[in-house]
Protein backbone atom coordinates (compact mmCIF):
# COMPACT_ATOMS: atom_id res chain seq x y z
CA UNK A 1 0.00 0.00 0.00
CA UNK A 2 3.04 2.52 0.86
CA UNK A 3 4.17 1.99 -2.89
CA UNK A 4 0.47 2.32 -4.21
CA UNK A 5 0.16 5.88 -2.28
CA UNK A 6 3.54 7.40 -3.56
CA UNK A 7 4.67 8.90 -7.25
CA UNK A 8 6.38 5.69 -9.30
CA UNK A 9 8.99 7.89 -9.97
CA UNK A 10 10.17 8.57 -6.51
CA UNK A 11 10.42 4.66 -6.85
CA UNK A 12 12.47 4.36 -10.03
CA UNK A 13 13.97 8.15 -9.69
CA UNK A 14 17.29 5.81 -8.27
CA UNK A 15 17.55 4.00 -11.91
CA UNK A 16 17.62 6.92 -13.92
CA UNK A 17 19.62 9.29 -11.69
CA UNK A 18 22.41 7.21 -11.08
CA UNK A 19 24.78 3.93 -11.39
CA UNK A 20 26.00 1.13 -8.70
CA UNK A 21 29.34 0.27 -8.29
CA UNK A 22 28.04 -2.98 -9.77
CA UNK A 23 26.51 -1.54 -12.63
CA UNK A 24 29.86 0.34 -13.17
CA UNK A 25 31.51 -3.45 -13.42
CA UNK A 26 28.74 -4.92 -15.30
CA UNK A 27 29.18 -2.56 -18.03
CA UNK A 28 32.65 -2.50 -17.97
CA UNK A 29 32.58 -6.35 -18.24
CA UNK A 30 30.21 -5.89 -21.72
CA UNK A 31 32.54 -3.39 -23.08
CA UNK A 32 36.08 -6.08 -22.78
CA UNK A 33 33.75 -8.53 -24.53
CA UNK A 34 32.39 -6.31 -26.72
CA UNK A 35 36.09 -5.13 -27.13
CA UNK A 36 36.96 -8.95 -28.03
CA UNK A 37 34.80 -9.25 -30.52
CA UNK A 38 35.64 -5.97 -32.28
CA UNK A 39 39.36 -7.31 -32.78
CA UNK A 40 37.81 -10.18 -33.94
CA UNK A 41 36.12 -8.59 -36.32
CA UNK A 42 39.20 -6.79 -37.55
CA UNK A 43 41.28 -10.20 -38.00
CA UNK A 44 38.00 -11.54 -39.94
CA UNK A 45 38.18 -8.23 -42.36
CA UNK A 46 41.72 -8.50 -42.27
CA UNK A 47 42.24 -12.22 -43.22
CA UNK A 48 39.03 -13.13 -44.69
CA UNK A 49 36.64 -15.58 -44.15
CA UNK A 50 39.57 -18.23 -43.85
CA UNK A 51 39.59 -17.31 -40.06
CA UNK A 52 36.03 -18.54 -39.63
CA UNK A 53 34.77 -21.93 -40.03
CA UNK A 54 32.57 -21.15 -43.12
CA UNK A 55 33.58 -22.94 -46.39
CA UNK A 56 32.50 -23.46 -50.05
CA UNK A 57 30.15 -26.31 -48.70
CA UNK A 58 28.93 -24.67 -45.31
CA UNK A 59 28.93 -21.24 -46.30
CA UNK A 60 26.54 -19.86 -43.67
CA UNK A 61 27.34 -20.87 -39.76
CA UNK A 62 26.87 -19.32 -36.14
CA UNK A 63 26.49 -16.14 -37.77
CA UNK A 64 23.10 -16.98 -39.93
CA UNK A 65 22.23 -18.61 -36.69
CA UNK A 66 22.46 -15.40 -34.68
CA UNK A 67 20.59 -13.58 -37.08
CA UNK A 68 17.68 -15.81 -37.33
CA UNK A 69 17.51 -16.12 -33.46
CA UNK A 70 17.87 -12.37 -32.84
CA UNK A 71 15.41 -11.07 -35.59
CA UNK A 72 13.15 -13.92 -34.04
CA UNK A 73 12.70 -12.17 -30.57
CA UNK A 74 12.99 -9.03 -32.30
CA UNK A 75 9.53 -9.74 -34.06
CA UNK A 76 8.23 -11.50 -30.95
CA UNK A 77 8.76 -8.38 -29.07
CA UNK A 78 6.63 -6.42 -31.64
CA UNK A 79 4.13 -9.53 -31.51
CA UNK A 80 3.58 -9.79 -27.72
CA UNK A 81 3.82 -5.79 -27.15
CA UNK A 82 1.10 -5.03 -30.00
CA UNK A 83 -1.04 -8.14 -29.08
CA UNK A 84 -1.02 -6.62 -25.27
CA UNK A 85 -1.59 -3.00 -25.97
CA UNK A 86 -4.64 -3.91 -28.57
CA UNK A 87 -6.31 -6.12 -25.99
CA UNK A 88 -5.54 -3.74 -23.24
CA UNK A 89 -4.79 -6.81 -21.01
CA UNK A 90 -4.99 -5.48 -17.12
CA UNK A 91 -1.72 -7.40 -16.55
CA UNK A 92 0.84 -5.64 -19.61
CA UNK A 93 1.77 -2.47 -18.04
CA UNK A 94 5.27 -3.68 -16.52
CA UNK A 95 6.30 -6.15 -19.07
CA UNK A 96 5.11 -4.00 -22.47
CA UNK A 97 8.14 -1.83 -22.21
CA UNK A 98 10.62 -4.57 -21.80
CA UNK A 99 9.13 -6.52 -24.96
CA UNK A 100 9.40 -2.81 -27.13
CA UNK A 101 12.89 -2.85 -25.65
CA UNK A 102 13.50 -6.50 -27.48
CA UNK A 103 12.05 -5.54 -30.23
CA UNK A 104 14.42 -2.43 -30.86
CA UNK A 105 17.53 -3.98 -29.33
CA UNK A 106 17.56 -6.99 -31.15
CA UNK A 107 16.09 -5.54 -34.20
CA UNK A 108 20.02 -3.44 -34.45
CA UNK A 109 21.91 -6.16 -33.61
CA UNK A 110 20.10 -9.10 -35.85
CA UNK A 111 21.04 -7.45 -39.57
CA UNK A 112 24.73 -6.83 -37.61
CA UNK A 113 25.06 -11.00 -37.97
CA UNK A 114 24.62 -10.97 -41.92
CA UNK A 115 27.52 -8.09 -42.91
CA UNK A 116 30.05 -10.27 -40.98
CA UNK A 117 28.59 -13.30 -44.08
CA UNK A 118 29.72 -10.88 -46.83
CA UNK A 119 33.65 -11.03 -47.83
CA UNK A 120 33.32 -8.07 -49.18
CA UNK A 121 31.86 -5.09 -47.15
CA UNK A 122 33.28 -2.39 -49.61
CA UNK A 123 30.47 -3.67 -51.54
CA UNK A 124 27.72 -3.54 -49.64
CA UNK A 125 26.08 -0.83 -51.12
CA UNK A 126 25.98 -2.71 -54.36
CA UNK A 127 23.02 -4.20 -52.65
CA UNK A 128 21.08 -1.17 -53.04
CA UNK A 129 22.25 -0.63 -56.45
CA UNK A 130 21.98 -3.40 -58.09
CA UNK A 131 19.81 -5.41 -55.75
CA UNK A 132 16.74 -7.53 -58.21
CA UNK A 133 13.09 -7.04 -56.74
CA UNK A 134 12.92 -10.95 -57.69
CA UNK A 135 15.17 -12.15 -55.30
CA UNK A 136 14.34 -13.02 -51.84
CA UNK A 137 17.19 -11.52 -50.06
CA UNK A 138 16.04 -8.02 -51.42
CA UNK A 139 12.71 -9.08 -50.08
CA UNK A 140 14.44 -9.04 -46.59
CA UNK A 141 16.60 -5.78 -46.70
CA UNK A 142 13.17 -4.13 -47.70
CA UNK A 143 11.14 -6.01 -44.95
CA UNK A 144 13.97 -5.26 -42.58
CA UNK A 145 14.20 -1.59 -42.94
CA UNK A 146 10.67 -1.49 -42.88
CA UNK A 147 10.18 -3.18 -39.50
CA UNK A 148 12.93 -1.14 -38.35
CA UNK A 149 11.12 2.68 -38.97
CA UNK A 150 7.64 0.98 -37.71
CA UNK A 151 9.01 -0.31 -34.34
CA UNK A 152 10.72 3.04 -33.83
CA UNK A 153 7.36 4.67 -33.79
CA UNK A 154 5.54 2.69 -31.87
CA UNK A 155 8.59 2.41 -28.92
CA UNK A 156 8.45 6.52 -29.38
CA UNK A 157 4.69 6.38 -28.91
CA UNK A 158 4.23 4.40 -26.42
CA UNK A 159 7.32 6.50 -24.27
CA UNK A 160 5.96 9.63 -24.54
CA UNK A 161 3.66 9.74 -21.83
CA UNK A 162 6.87 9.23 -19.60
CA UNK A 163 8.97 11.17 -21.55
CA UNK A 164 6.72 14.21 -20.45
CA UNK A 165 6.63 13.01 -17.29
CA UNK A 166 10.21 12.97 -16.74
CA UNK A 167 10.22 16.53 -18.25
CA UNK A 168 8.14 17.69 -15.99
CA UNK A 169 9.25 16.00 -12.61
CA UNK A 170 11.53 18.46 -10.23
CA UNK A 171 12.74 16.33 -7.54
CA UNK A 172 14.63 13.90 -10.53
CA UNK A 173 18.71 15.01 -10.46
CA UNK A 174 19.39 14.96 -13.68
CA UNK A 175 22.13 16.53 -15.99
CA UNK A 176 20.69 19.57 -17.91
CA UNK A 177 21.51 17.78 -21.30
CA UNK A 178 19.18 15.10 -20.39
CA UNK A 179 16.21 17.15 -18.80
CA UNK A 180 16.30 19.30 -22.76
CA UNK A 181 16.62 16.29 -24.61
CA UNK A 182 13.52 14.86 -22.67
CA UNK A 183 12.06 18.50 -23.56
CA UNK A 184 12.54 18.25 -27.12
CA UNK A 185 11.49 14.49 -27.37
CA UNK A 186 7.99 15.06 -25.49
CA UNK A 187 6.80 17.32 -28.50
CA UNK A 188 5.24 19.45 -26.02
CA UNK A 189 2.94 16.64 -25.00
CA UNK A 190 1.18 17.76 -21.78
CA UNK A 191 -1.67 15.39 -21.49
CA UNK A 192 -4.69 17.24 -22.19
CA UNK A 193 -7.75 15.45 -23.56
CA UNK A 194 -7.28 16.06 -27.21
CA UNK A 195 -3.37 14.74 -27.19
CA UNK A 196 -4.08 11.84 -24.85
CA UNK A 197 -7.00 10.65 -27.39
CA UNK A 198 -4.88 11.07 -30.95
CA UNK A 199 -1.55 9.25 -28.55
CA UNK A 200 -3.90 6.80 -28.03
CA UNK A 201 -5.69 6.78 -31.66
CA UNK A 202 -2.09 6.58 -33.28
CA UNK A 203 -0.14 3.67 -30.63
CA UNK A 204 -3.50 1.67 -31.42
CA UNK A 205 -2.75 2.06 -35.34
CA UNK A 206 1.03 1.26 -35.11
CA UNK A 207 0.59 -1.58 -32.50
CA UNK A 208 -1.38 -3.44 -35.26
CA UNK A 209 0.61 -2.46 -37.99
CA UNK A 210 3.70 -4.04 -36.06
CA UNK A 211 2.14 -7.18 -35.55
CA UNK A 212 1.43 -7.25 -39.65
CA UNK A 213 4.74 -6.14 -40.07
CA UNK A 214 6.50 -8.51 -38.00
CA UNK A 215 4.70 -11.56 -39.57
CA UNK A 216 4.89 -10.78 -42.86
CA UNK A 217 9.28 -9.84 -41.92
CA UNK A 218 9.40 -13.34 -40.90
CA UNK A 219 7.61 -15.25 -42.82
CA UNK A 220 9.94 -13.47 -45.69
CA UNK A 221 13.16 -14.40 -43.82
CA UNK A 222 11.75 -18.23 -43.54
CA UNK A 223 11.18 -17.61 -47.42
CA UNK A 224 14.70 -17.09 -48.08
CA UNK A 225 15.31 -21.28 -47.13
CA UNK A 226 11.76 -22.56 -48.12
CA UNK A 227 12.11 -21.19 -51.69
CA UNK A 228 15.06 -22.71 -52.41
CA UNK A 229 15.30 -26.78 -53.33
CA UNK A 230 17.71 -27.49 -50.80
CA UNK A 231 16.53 -30.63 -48.48
CA UNK A 232 15.62 -29.85 -45.12
CA UNK A 233 14.68 -26.60 -46.58
CA UNK A 234 11.78 -26.71 -49.01
CA UNK A 235 8.97 -26.69 -46.95
CA UNK A 236 5.90 -24.80 -47.08
CA UNK A 237 5.21 -24.59 -43.40
CA UNK A 238 8.29 -23.07 -42.64
CA UNK A 239 6.61 -19.34 -42.74
CA UNK A 240 4.48 -20.16 -39.74
CA UNK A 241 7.02 -22.36 -37.97
CA UNK A 242 9.52 -19.76 -37.99
CA UNK A 243 6.99 -17.21 -36.72
CA UNK A 244 6.29 -19.57 -34.23
CA UNK A 245 9.54 -20.13 -33.18
CA UNK A 246 10.10 -16.36 -33.29
CA UNK A 247 7.70 -15.53 -30.69
CA UNK A 248 8.37 -18.46 -28.78
CA UNK A 249 12.00 -17.59 -28.35
CA UNK A 250 10.84 -14.06 -27.65
CA UNK A 251 8.48 -15.15 -24.82
CA UNK A 252 11.32 -16.78 -23.27
CA UNK A 253 13.83 -14.00 -23.42
CA UNK A 254 11.43 -11.47 -22.24
CA UNK A 255 11.02 -13.71 -18.45
CA UNK A 256 14.43 -13.79 -18.54
CA UNK A 257 14.68 -9.90 -18.33
CA UNK A 258 11.87 -9.69 -16.19
CA UNK A 259 13.89 -11.57 -14.05
CA UNK A 260 16.89 -9.88 -14.14
CA UNK A 261 15.00 -6.33 -13.81
CA UNK A 262 12.74 -7.19 -11.15
CA UNK A 263 16.48 -8.63 -9.02
CA UNK A 264 18.60 -5.70 -10.41
CA UNK A 265 15.86 -2.67 -9.38
CA UNK A 266 14.27 -4.43 -7.11
CA UNK A 267 11.13 -4.38 -8.47
CA UNK A 268 9.15 -7.34 -6.68
CA UNK A 269 6.18 -4.75 -5.64
CA UNK A 270 5.53 -4.51 -10.12
CA UNK A 271 6.48 -7.63 -11.43
CA UNK A 272 4.74 -10.21 -9.40
CA UNK A 273 4.31 -13.94 -9.69
CA UNK A 274 1.00 -12.91 -11.63
CA UNK A 275 3.38 -11.50 -14.80
CA UNK A 276 5.78 -14.64 -14.52
CA UNK A 277 2.95 -16.87 -14.92
CA UNK A 278 0.78 -15.00 -17.39
CA UNK A 279 3.86 -15.21 -19.91
CA UNK A 280 4.50 -18.53 -19.22
CA UNK A 281 1.35 -19.36 -19.84
CA UNK A 282 1.89 -17.76 -23.54
CA UNK A 283 5.55 -19.80 -23.32
CA UNK A 284 3.41 -23.15 -22.77
CA UNK A 285 1.04 -22.45 -25.71
CA UNK A 286 3.44 -21.11 -27.94
CA UNK A 287 5.57 -24.64 -26.89
CA UNK A 288 2.61 -26.72 -28.08
CA UNK A 289 2.07 -25.18 -31.37
CA UNK A 290 6.13 -25.34 -32.14
CA UNK A 291 6.09 -28.74 -31.24
CA UNK A 292 3.29 -29.72 -33.59
CA UNK A 293 4.92 -27.93 -36.26
CA UNK A 294 8.11 -29.54 -35.56
CA UNK A 295 7.14 -32.67 -35.51
CA UNK A 296 4.66 -32.05 -38.70
CA UNK A 297 8.19 -30.78 -40.61
CA UNK A 298 10.15 -34.29 -39.62
CA UNK A 299 7.41 -36.67 -40.09
CA UNK A 300 6.81 -35.49 -43.70
CA UNK A 301 10.39 -35.76 -44.74
CA UNK A 302 11.01 -39.01 -42.71
CA UNK A 303 7.73 -40.89 -44.06
CA UNK A 304 8.41 -39.44 -47.58
CA UNK A 305 11.59 -41.16 -47.63
CA UNK A 306 12.87 -39.08 -50.48
CA UNK A 307 16.61 -39.83 -50.94
CA UNK A 308 18.44 -36.45 -49.52
CA UNK A 309 15.73 -36.02 -46.91
CA UNK A 310 16.90 -39.65 -45.73
CA UNK A 311 20.28 -38.67 -45.81
CA UNK A 312 19.55 -35.25 -43.72
CA UNK A 313 17.71 -36.83 -41.16
CA UNK A 314 20.18 -39.92 -41.04
CA UNK A 315 23.18 -36.72 -40.14
CA UNK A 316 20.83 -35.36 -37.76
CA UNK A 317 20.33 -38.42 -35.80
CA UNK A 318 24.38 -39.52 -36.11
CA UNK A 319 26.21 -36.16 -35.74
CA UNK A 320 23.38 -33.92 -34.02
CA UNK A 321 21.65 -36.04 -32.05
CA UNK A 322 22.01 -34.46 -28.60
CA UNK A 323 21.41 -31.28 -30.36
CA UNK A 324 18.34 -32.36 -31.69
CA UNK A 325 16.84 -34.06 -28.77
CA UNK A 326 17.89 -30.50 -26.21
CA UNK A 327 16.14 -28.35 -29.21
CA UNK A 328 12.88 -30.42 -30.29
CA UNK A 329 12.60 -32.38 -26.83
CA UNK A 330 13.73 -30.71 -23.82
CA UNK A 331 12.73 -27.51 -25.36
CA UNK A 332 8.85 -28.37 -25.91
CA UNK A 333 8.12 -30.72 -23.32
CA UNK A 334 10.07 -28.74 -20.52
CA UNK A 335 7.61 -25.55 -20.55
CA UNK A 336 4.56 -27.78 -20.97
CA UNK A 337 5.65 -29.30 -17.67
CA UNK A 338 6.78 -26.77 -15.43
CA UNK A 339 3.94 -23.96 -16.24
CA UNK A 340 1.67 -26.51 -17.35
CA UNK A 341 1.51 -28.00 -13.35
CA UNK A 342 0.50 -26.00 -10.83
CA UNK A 343 3.02 -26.66 -8.23
CA UNK A 344 5.82 -26.11 -10.52
CA UNK A 345 4.72 -22.62 -11.54
CA UNK A 346 7.44 -20.43 -9.33
CA UNK A 347 9.41 -17.63 -10.76
CA UNK A 348 12.50 -19.73 -10.24
CA UNK A 349 11.43 -22.63 -12.07
CA UNK A 350 9.54 -20.56 -14.57
CA UNK A 351 12.70 -18.28 -15.03
CA UNK A 352 15.10 -21.32 -15.79
CA UNK A 353 12.77 -23.38 -18.18
CA UNK A 354 12.72 -19.50 -20.19
CA UNK A 355 16.59 -19.86 -20.07
CA UNK A 356 16.67 -23.69 -21.30
CA UNK A 357 14.13 -22.53 -24.05
CA UNK A 358 16.11 -19.79 -25.22
CA UNK A 359 19.09 -21.98 -25.75
CA UNK A 360 17.04 -24.98 -27.28
CA UNK A 361 15.50 -22.44 -29.82
CA UNK A 362 18.78 -21.20 -30.95
CA UNK A 363 20.05 -24.92 -31.36
CA UNK A 364 17.06 -25.04 -33.15
CA UNK A 365 18.04 -22.57 -35.70
CA UNK A 366 21.34 -24.28 -35.93
CA UNK A 367 20.32 -27.76 -36.58
CA UNK A 368 17.97 -25.94 -39.46
CA UNK A 369 21.04 -24.08 -40.74
CA UNK A 370 24.43 -26.50 -40.65
CA UNK A 371 23.12 -29.72 -41.27
CA UNK A 372 21.82 -29.08 -44.11
CA UNK A 373 24.57 -27.44 -45.75
CA UNK A 374 26.50 -30.57 -44.76
CA UNK A 375 23.85 -32.45 -47.02
CA UNK A 376 24.58 -31.07 -50.53
CA UNK A 377 22.58 -32.72 -53.59
CA UNK A 378 26.22 -33.34 -54.90
CA UNK A 379 28.67 -35.39 -52.89
CA UNK A 380 31.88 -33.92 -52.54
CA UNK A 381 34.86 -36.08 -53.04
CA UNK A 382 38.36 -35.94 -52.13
CA UNK A 383 37.76 -33.48 -50.06
CA UNK A 384 39.02 -32.21 -46.72
CA UNK A 385 36.62 -32.93 -43.85
CA UNK A 386 37.10 -29.78 -42.34
CA UNK A 387 35.90 -28.44 -45.68
CA UNK A 388 32.77 -30.77 -45.39
CA UNK A 389 31.57 -30.03 -42.44
CA UNK A 390 31.32 -27.02 -40.07
CA UNK A 391 33.05 -26.27 -36.75
CA UNK A 392 32.86 -22.21 -35.60
CA UNK A 393 36.28 -20.80 -34.53
CA UNK A 394 36.75 -18.38 -31.79
CA UNK A 395 36.46 -15.62 -34.21
CA UNK A 396 32.70 -16.52 -34.67
CA UNK A 397 31.88 -17.19 -31.29
CA UNK A 398 33.63 -14.15 -30.17
CA UNK A 399 31.27 -12.13 -32.49
CA UNK A 400 28.67 -14.13 -30.99
CA UNK A 401 29.57 -13.03 -27.53
CA UNK A 402 29.98 -9.56 -28.28
CA UNK A 403 26.32 -9.89 -30.10
CA UNK A 404 24.90 -10.74 -26.72
CA UNK A 405 27.06 -8.03 -24.91
CA UNK A 406 25.71 -5.16 -27.13
CA UNK A 407 22.01 -6.17 -26.58
CA UNK A 408 22.80 -6.24 -22.81
CA UNK A 409 24.60 -3.27 -22.98
CA UNK A 410 22.02 -1.48 -25.08
CA UNK A 411 18.97 -2.09 -22.77
CA UNK A 412 20.76 -1.73 -19.57
CA UNK A 413 21.09 1.99 -21.23
CA UNK A 414 18.06 1.86 -22.48
CA UNK A 415 16.49 1.41 -18.92
CA UNK A 416 18.76 4.50 -17.79
CA UNK A 417 17.03 6.69 -20.17
CA UNK A 418 13.31 6.15 -19.40
CA UNK A 419 12.13 3.90 -16.94
CA UNK A 420 12.11 0.00 -17.42
CA UNK A 421 8.24 0.17 -16.15
CA UNK A 422 5.91 2.66 -17.80
CA UNK A 423 5.04 4.92 -14.89
CA UNK A 424 2.00 6.98 -16.19
CA UNK A 425 -0.70 5.75 -15.09
CA UNK A 426 0.78 2.95 -12.93
CA UNK A 427 -0.87 3.54 -9.83
CA UNK A 428 -4.32 3.50 -11.02
CA UNK A 429 -4.19 0.55 -12.43
CA UNK A 430 -2.20 -1.24 -9.38
CA UNK A 431 -5.10 -0.24 -6.85
CA UNK A 432 -7.99 -1.22 -10.17
CA UNK A 433 -6.50 -4.30 -9.68
CA UNK A 434 -6.24 -4.32 -6.01
CA UNK A 435 -10.52 -3.87 -6.25
CA UNK A 436 -10.55 -6.90 -8.33
CA UNK A 437 -8.87 -9.15 -5.95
Amino acid sequence: MELQNKDPLQVFAPQLERTSIQGYVWIVFLLVVIGIGFYAFLQQVYLGHEVTGMRDNVVWGVYIVNFIFFMGISYAGALISGTLHLFKTAWRKPVIRMAEFITIIALLIGPCFILLCIGRLDKLHYLVIFGRIQSPITWDVIAISTDIFGCFIFLYLSVLRDIARLRDYELLQLPNWRKKLYNVLSLGYTGTPEQQKRLNRATDIMAAMVIAIAIIVYSVLAWIFSVTLQPGWHSTIFGPYFVIAAVYSGSAVLIVCMWVFRRVYHLEAYITKKHFVAVGVIMLVLAAFFGYFTFSDYLTKWYGSEKNDELLIQLLFKEFYWEFLFSNYVGVLLPLLVVGIAKLRTITNITITAVIVVLALWLNRYIIVVPTLESPYLPIQESRAEWLNYSATWVEWSLTAAGVAVFCLLFTLASKFVTIIPVDGLQVEEKKEDVLV
